[in-house]
């Protein structure tokens, strides 16, 4: 009975462990179930987290691709850009410099064009003058043959041995007239008196370079309001173009309508400019002075020789002192006194405009007192041009600088060292002719005789002869002039002497002894024989 019991209890135990288990494991079931889909969601949502983490890393990836291609663009944008701003400057300063060159092409072309019609014009004037040129061969052939006929007889003249300067160069008054040029010969000439063709300009008037005759020209052109009437300045030229010398410069002809001058053409410079060194020439050597010396004297005796009536220079200067190709003297400028009027040529306002700066030193101060040209005139400016050739220095105060230095005794101080060694007795000679030339009072200065040209003539070659040797100073080796016996029994020359004793020397230059005294005795008798030797050359 009780196992009955028991089995029921058993059972209902059973039954109800079993419908807790049920229960139970349908709650797990539950929550298994739940934990799955929980499981399916997490995987689900893991999925979808990684296809988001490989989305992110693809868009990272091409996000650094495109970072990549933009900083790379970038670079190459800036670099373009630096580029272009070089350019830009490159650009600018090729613009700016294109600018200022087009000005200057501007410029060149409008001076281009001036020129061009100026050469054009030019062109027209040389055109002209040589189809006048043409015209004038013949004429010029005849006049060659004249000339050669003339130049004999003059070369004939000159061997008969006519001495006196009026008598060897003279008025020629069988010259035929001077020729005599149209207005348009000389405006053809100088194509229309170009500024391109001006030689220079002083108070006269204008000289112009120009082809005339078949040979180069001066063309001097006269201020027309100091001249006198046309009739008169034809007279006077045609006087003055029979003056031949041949250190005048030659007037070849005339032209009354344009108040002209036509000369020869030199074309070595002046005086003043080899005097100076101008160009970088050589310096003239003390031979060529001398001889230059002589040659201005022969041309002022011939000028102041002149019959019925004497021509006086009025404005000797070393400008108007012009060189050949042998740089021998041609004075220019000479007998323009005859063309201007006589009010005018005397009137200081004009003298001063014929003056140039710096001529003031040439002219005769008597002529500043009373205001009358003389040959005298002549002589003091011819004075003034032996003391530059021998100093080389400028003429303003020159005369009483170089007489102080002579009443001391320095005659070589002040010699032109360019020139070379000038022999003392001709440097003495030439000093003391210039000073007595120099003298404030034309009565005081010597005339200018053919005897004063010829001894010019032979100072610069009386070093060719051979000299006696007891002519010379055993100091100088040069002639004596102011010979003087010391002590020892020889003779020195004063001047090298008296320095020798001032520098403290109580000895003898020669046998180099003590002198016994220091007294000095003129040795007249060599001073004598000097002074002979030398007039016999």
């Amino acid at each position: 009975m009780f196992s009955d019991s028991d089995s029921k209890m058993e059972g209902k135990l059973l039954c109800r462990q079993y419908a807790e288990l049920r229960i139970e494991a349908e709650k797990s079931s539950k929550a298994a179930h739940e934990e799955l889909l929980r499981h399916q969601k997490f995987e689900l949502e893991a999925m979808e987290a990684i296809n988001k983490v490989k989305n992110f890393e693809a868009a990272h990836a091409q996000e650094f691709r495109l970072r990549r291609e933009v900083e790379d663009a970038l670079t190459n944008t800036i670099q373009e850009q630096e580029k272009l701003l070089k350019e830009r400057d490159e650009t600018t300063g090729q613009l700016e410099r294109t600018i200022r060159n087009v000005a200057f092409l501007d410029n060149r072309a409008q001076e281009a064009n001036r020129r061009h019609n100026e050469t054009a014009g030019e062109l027209k004037c040389i055109q002209a003058s040589l189809a006048s040129l043409r015209q004038e061969k013949q004429r010029i052939r005849r006049q060659q043959m004249e000339a050669v006929h003339w130049l004999d007889r003059w070369r004939s003249r000159r061997q008969a041995g006519f001495s006196s300067c009026s008598g060897f160069f003279g008025v020629a008054d069988e010259l035929p007239e001077l020729a005599e040029f149209s207005l348009s010969d000389v405006q053809n000439a100088t194509c229309n008196f170009s500024e391109s063709f001006k030689l220079g300009q002083g108070g006269y008037g204008c000289v112009y370079k120009g082809e005339m005759l078949g040979r180069t020209v001066a063309i001097k052109k006269l201020h027309p309001h100091n001249m006198q009437r046309q009739s008169e300045f034809h007279k006077e030229v045609q006087v003055l173009g029979k003056l031949q010398h041949p250190h005048l410069v030659t007037l070849l002809g005339s032209c009354p309508e344009a108040w002209s001058l036509v000369y020869e053409y030199l074309p070595n410079g002046s005086l003043q400019d080899r005097l100076f060194c101008k160009s970088n020439t050589s310096p003239l050597t003390w031979k060529i002075r001398a001889r230059m010396i002589a040659e201005i004297s022969s041309a002022l005796c011939f000028l102041h020789s002149c019959k019925p009536e004497k021509i006086v220079h009025g404005d000797l200067k070393p400008q108007n002192i012009l060189l050949d190709s042998e740089l021998s003297c041609k004075i220019c400028e000479f007998g323009i006194c005859r063309l201007v009027t006589e009010d005018t040529l005397y009137s200081p306002r004009f003298r001063r405009n014929t003056e140039p700066k710096g001529a003031c030193p040439y002219t005769d101060p008597e002529f500043h007192r009373i205001g009358v040209l003389t040959p005298k005139s002549d002589i003091y400016s011819f004075g003034m041009i032996i003391l530059q050739l021998l100093t080389g220095k400028p003429p303003v105060s020159l005369v009483g600088e170089v007489r102080r230095i002579m009443s001391c005794g320095k005659l070589a101080s002040i010699l032109d060292p360019s020139a070379g060694g000038w022999p003392i007795f001709v440097a003495r000679q030439l000093v003391d002719l210039g000073l007595q030339f120099c003298e404030l009072n034309s009565r005081d200065r010597p005339n200018l005789t053919p005897a004063v040209v010829r001894e010019l003539e032979k100072l610069h070659v009386s070093e060719e002869r051979p000299v006696p040797h007891f002519f010379l100073c055993p100091i100088l080796k040069e002639i004596m002039h102011d010979p003087l016996v010391a002590a020892d029994g020889f003779t020195y020359e004063g001047e090298a002497l008296r320095a020798w004793l001032e520098n403290g020397r109580e000895t003898s230059p020669m046998t180099n002894l003590k002198l016994s005294h220091l007294h000095l005795t003129p040795n007249h008798a060599i001073r004598l024989a000097i002074q002979d030797w030398l007039c016999k050359f």
